[in-house]
């Protein structure tokens, strides 16, 4: 398994830079690709850092947390499944990321690679889904 360190302070320009970049003219279909990173927040209240695929360019996954999203517009995600790779194979693990997502009509791949043992991908599985189902949902 590899990681990739990234600097915040870059991530966060390059973001208010594509942000602030003027709108492409009426007319002109320009793909938007989804940010690289997106930060998700467990019911501990700690955050776990997902790097952020396409269906289509999710790469083979050997151990690794996955959260299934579908995104309505550039600023609304909506959490459809989270889940934990265990196949030791990596094709079959994408296999199951491209199943599940196609059954419940999934356009990103949120994934989860820091996770030290199989142990802590389980607690981070856990965070997560109690976080986006079961708690109530509170006012801001």
């Amino acid at each position: 398994m590899s990681a990739e360190i990234i600097q915040l302070s870059a991530f966060r320009d390059r973001r208010q830079t594509v942000e602030a970049a003027p709108q492409a003219s009426v007319g002109t279909m320009v793909p938007e690709a989804p940010p690289r990173f997106h930060f998700w927040t467990g019911a501990s209240g700690k955050r776990y850092v997902h790097t952020v695929y396409g269906l289509f360019d999710c790469p083979t996954l050997e151990d690794a947390n996955y959260i299934l999203v579908r995104r309505a517009d550039r600023s609304r995600r909506t959490v459809l499944a989270i889940g934990r790779l265990a196949n030791r194979c990596p094709t079959q693990n994408l296999a199951e990321i491209r199943q599940h997502s196609a059954v419940l009509g999934a356009d990103e791949v949120h994934v989860h690679l820091l996770a030290s043992s199989s142990q802590e991908a389980e607690a981070v599985e856990a965070d997560l889904i109690t976080a986006q189902f079961l708690m109530e949902p509170h006012s801001a």
